[in-house]
């Protein structure tokens, strides 16, 4: 119906929210594609920090090094 909230509707179907929102993302995908996906979008998170990381020691040493000795 609408205007039902999604607590109310997993609720009635017997699935957990999560469920719900997993099946919203991946619709369309195959359980491999959905897996490969998910490996990706870590391993993306684990490279923006390691990215994040390095910039942030760059600019340490840019400090380190302007300073007068």
């Amino acid at each position: 119906m609408p205007g039902e909230q999604v607590r109310d509707v997993c609720r009635k179907y017997g699935i957990a929210e999560q469920t719900f929102y997993w099946r919203r993302k991946y619709n369309g995908l195959a359980v491999a594609e959905a897996m490969q996906l998910r490996h990706l979008e870590r391993e993306n998170a684990r490279l923006k920090k390691l990215v994040a990381e390095r910039d942030l020691e760059l600019e340490v040493m840019k400090e380190v090094l302007a300073r007068k000795w």
